[in-house]
């Protein structure tokens, strides 16, 4: 019979880890814009996930190749929504915003799903839920428009912002996508695998384009070890530590460890890129989390695991 599980235990600290792994993502992007282009790093990102994820598609190659026989178009769907429109999309879009903003409007996501559920499928939503994606959509405006009545006023907005904010809508179709039964054969490192080919190939037009003007691979050893870390760390090590803990937890408690992302992402963003955090952030972020919290919270029984954790074995 196994020991209860604590919080000092190895599973907590891997999704006290997990979030962290997933917030480097645009840590890196916004180090590296300028360095690389955006495109060109999202084609070598994705295209290292497939080949490190290789080895899986043999031990499932009858599967794999039946799911690509039957469904190429949904897995080519899903490459420019998950990986293109969020993997160039989102590094170009640092290209002219903060890594601190991108973490706070790209924390929108549970709630765009919520919302794209309830609009393009119907799902009836409580008030709670109806309260909470108000709540985070008035945080992106105050995010978006800087908390300034003038910028709301004249439209001066931020396009790195907006092509953030795109990103998110986009990962939210994805994540709706990403759940079709059609799917449901692969193992889940083995998908990622699959689609990370897809969408290194829809990113490929545009990184041989950003190719033919030049400048766009990066000359500096750290710029290229930067890359090797998001290939790492916000792919492989951020997805298989979530996938450990929907096996570990289930998904409404692993979700739950998901809330850590934007303290996660500002800090780093505060400290290793010395973005500053303004009061706009402020506020922007507590209506954004309190959204977020209220719509996507699940219910007391999960509550009720956590009450039953112990501190110490």
């Amino acid at each position: 019979m196994s020991s209860p599980k604590t919080l000092f235990s190895l599973p907590y600290i891997v999704m006290v880890a997990s979030p962290l792994f997933f917030s480097t993502n645009l840590i890196f992007g916004r180090y590296l814009a300028g360095d690389i282009s955006p495109f060109l790093l999202a084609t070598i990102r994705w295209g290292g996930v497939a080949i490190l994820l290789s080895p899986l598609f043999f031990a499932e190659r009858s599967r794999v190749v039946r799911l690509i026989k039957s469904h190429w178009w949904l897995l080519a769907f899903l490459g420019i929504l998950g990986m293109g429109i969020c993997g160039g999309g989102i590094y170009l879009a640092l290209n002219f915003t903060t890594a601190t903003n991108a973490t706070l409007i790209y924390t929108t996501t549970p709630v765009l799903i919520l919302l794209f559920e309830r609009v393009i499928f119907g799902r009836r939503s409580n008030m709670r839920e109806i309260v909470g994606i108000g709540a985070a959509l008035l945080g992106v405006m105050v995010i978006v428009f800087r908390g300034s009545l003038e910028t709301l006023l004249t439209l001066s907005l931020n396009v790195g912002d907006l092509l953030v904010f795109a990103a998110a809508a986009s990962w939210a179709a994805y994540s709706i996508m990403y759940r079709s039964e059609s799917l449901g054969g692969l193992g889940n490192m083995t998908l990622l695998g699959l689609v990370a080919i897809f969408g290194a190939i829809a990113n490929l037009p545009f990184a041989i384009g950003e190719l033919a003007q030049g400048d766009a691979l990066p000359t500096q050893p750290y710029s290229w070890m930067a890359v090797v870390g998001i290939v790492l760390v916000p792919s492989i090590l951020a997805y298989s530590t979530y996938q450990y803990g929907v096996r570990t937890f289930g998904a409404a408690v692993t979700g739950v460890f998901m809330y850590l992302l934007p303290p996660y992402g500002v800090f780093l963003a505060v400290l290793i890129l010395g973005e500053k955090f303004m009061l706009f952030h402020f506020i922007g972020i507590a209506l954004v989390m309190t959204g977020v919290i209220l719509a996507t919270f699940p219910s007391t029984s999960v509550l009720a695991r956590f009450s039953r954790l112990r501190v110490w074995r």
